[in-house]
């Protein structure tokens, strides 16, 4: 079974807000999708955490190492791609766009298969897993309507993160974690996401130490991008000192670029993305990595529906899984699928069982998304 053709489908229009410093347009394309046909007809479906444009850019590059390529081989066509695009990739656009090959290359494989993609990873090891819906952080009075809805929708896990978190003063980060704790109550877990990797992150390590001592008053099941991204040396004396445990790595890309942090014991979760990583064939090696370091893997997802079921299948095949992301509320995920995703009353999403990726998209609801016709 053969490549016959590929083309990208953008997400615009409801772009979630970012909390970036440069607010984005709901009607910026930061997701892109990949669709890949193949020769017999099958259609597998990934995800990219990038623009239409940079992926289409990244794809006149790619597809001379993808012309006349196997549809149902994964792993070896992504490295492949990762290795021919040596000199002009090793990370960035060119790695988002192999990631959302890879995912639609796995999505294929199980639906010629017949299994699910978490089979075809290794197995399940389990069938549910608990969903943490990803929020932002925002004024207190705004901020508790969020964490009302987010509870009400059956979610048992919040992090939440960015806009005015660290930017602000200590007293007001206090507020904000204070004012979530008492909103939702001691027994809904609660993570909180700097946002480190904003452009210009003013703070290091005494301020990021200073800050987990106040969250783990708070009961906070993690402190995320405390510091800027490459701040490696900082990391591994924040996981040292810090009284809860520490998060990141969702900017980086290729397993390459993982392994200091877990060879150095920078973080105790790591959280790559697989649709920015390299794809889940990337996705799952770091996390065998993690794991032979006694590093949880918890994949980063601030994602689309094709994004959250390559991360759940992800999380099925891993001996140790405890989360996954869960982006709310987002039409990216909600209105692209035939089947919505559904907590049950746990707060466990349940991991898909059918072939490929075991989602159907809804034409209808892409269609206006990606202002195409169904």
């Amino acid at each position: 079974m053969k490549i016959d053709r590929i083309r990208t489908i953008p997400l615009l229009g409801e772009t979630p807000d970012t909390g970036w410093a440069q607010q984005t347009d709901r009607q910026e394309c930061l997701h892109t999708l990949i669709e890949i046909t193949a020769d017999s007809g099958l259609v597998g479906y990934g995800s990219c955490f990038t623009s239409q444009a940079l992926v289409d850019a990244a794809l006149e590059l790619l597809r001379p190492y993808l012309h006349g390529e196997s549809a149902i081989e994964p792993e070896r066509v992504s490295e492949k791609l990762l290795q021919s695009t040596f000199w002009q990739g090793r990370g960035g656009s060119v790695a988002h766009a192999i990631s959302g090959i890879d995912v639609a290359h796995w999505d294929l494989l199980g639906k010629a298969c017949g299994q699910p993609v978490a089979r075809l990873l290794g197995g399940y090891y389990r069938d549910r897993i608990k969903a943490y819906g990803s929020l932002l952080f925002d004024e207190p009075a705004k901020l508790i309507d969020k964490l009302n809805a987010a509870t009400s929708r059956g979610f048992k896990a919040l992090k939440l993160g960015w806009n005015g978190f660290g930017r602000v003063s200590s007293a007001y980060d206090e507020l904000l974690v204070k004012t979530a704790r008492e909103t939702v109550g001691p027994d809904v877990e609660i993570m909180v996401d700097a946002g480190g990797s904003e452009q210009y992150w003013p703070h290091g390590y005494k301020w990021a130490v200073e800050t987990a001592r106040m969250l783990k008053d708070y009961q906070i099941t993690w402190f995320e991008e405390a510091l800027a991204p490459d701040d490696l040396e900082g990391y591994k004396k924040l996981r040292e000192h810090a009284p809860l445990p520490i998060s990141t790595g969702e900017v980086l890309t290729r397993r390459q670029s993982f392994l200091p942090w877990l060879e150095q014991g920078a973080v105790d979760i790591i959280q790559p993305d697989c649709t920015k990583c390299g794809g889940l064939s990337e996705a799952r090696r770091i996390a065998w990595m993690a794991s032979d370091h006694n590093i949880l893997m918890v994949s980063h997802g601030w994602n689309t529906a094709i994004g959250l079921a390559a991360d759940l299948a992800l999380a099925a095949a891993m001996p140790v899984a405890r989360y996954v992301e869960y982006i709310t509320p987002s039409p990216y995920i909600e209105e692209i699928v035939l089947v919505p995703f559904v907590l049950d009353s746990d707060g466990m999403l349940p991991i898909p069982t059918a072939p490929g990726l075991g989602i159907e998209l809804n034409q209808d609801g892409l269609a206006r998304l990606s202002k195409r016709k169904a």
